[in-house]
């Protein structure tokens, strides 16, 4: 059985219909600055955020080392353990950052969830646009978003525009943003603003989800 360290767990907003449980990235823990952004915005639109770290990050806040993402296997179990830690799945809207999001996405319909968000999907590794992560993703059925910067490595716009993903996935782009929405200056757009984009579009696919 796998141990929940739920005394660590971030909560962010009111008490809701549809809750959002939200997992990091790869490299960043819950509480960078994205993420803090990311859970505080969607509090603003009186949605509950609940944030965990998998069991590397945990590892890594307590004596300060940095680890590799624990092995597949493991993040999905973890996930699974949190929702049923947290109970009525069928509440939840499962979310994450990258790799949480990645992740999120391969149990979504396994677990019957009510929705899922990723926040900067990894298509493909840096540089290997030839090695696609969307297999499950064709045939994927929980009402899903996800919100992509325009010029991520991990999946531009112009690639992913041809990836054959299924009706249930809505993609909404961040205006010139990279794998944390960040433009470049020349852009005219700023981080806060696709920031706040990305904030209001998850609010709102939430709020579009059956109860």
């Amino acid at each position: 059985m796998v141990e929940i360290a739920n005394d660590s767990w971030l909560i962010d907003g009111p008490e809701s219909e549809l809750s959002v449980v939200l997992a990091h990235g790869a490299g960043a823990p819950m509480d960078s600055e994205f993420m803090n952004v990311m859970a505080a915005g969607m509090a603003r639109h009186s949605l509950r955020v609940v944030r965990f770290e998998f069991p590397y990050m945990v590892a890594r806040r307590r004596d300060g080392r940095k680890r590799p993402p624990d092995r597949e296997a493991t993040l999905l179990e973890y996930w699974r353990a949190v929702l049923r830690e947290l109970g009525a799945v069928e509440r939840r809207v499962i979310a994450g950052k990258s790799l949480g999001g990645r992740m999120a996405s391969l149990i979504a319909d396994e677990l019957g969830v009510a929705g899922l968000i990723c926040l900067g999907y990894p298509f493909h590794p840096p540089g290997r646009p030839g090695r696609l992560r969307i297999d499950h993703l064709q045939t994927l059925q929980t009402p899903t978003l996800i919100l992509q910067g325009e010029r991520d490595s991990l999946g531009r716009r112009d690639e992913v525009s041809g990836y054959p993903l299924a009706p249930a996935i809505r993609l909404d782009w961040l205006p010139d943003g990279d794998h944390s929405f960040k433009p470049r200056k020349a852009s005219g757009c700023t981080w806060a603003e696709n920031l706040t984009r990305a904030v209001q579009q998850a609010a709102a696919f939430v709020d579009r989800l059956p109860r």
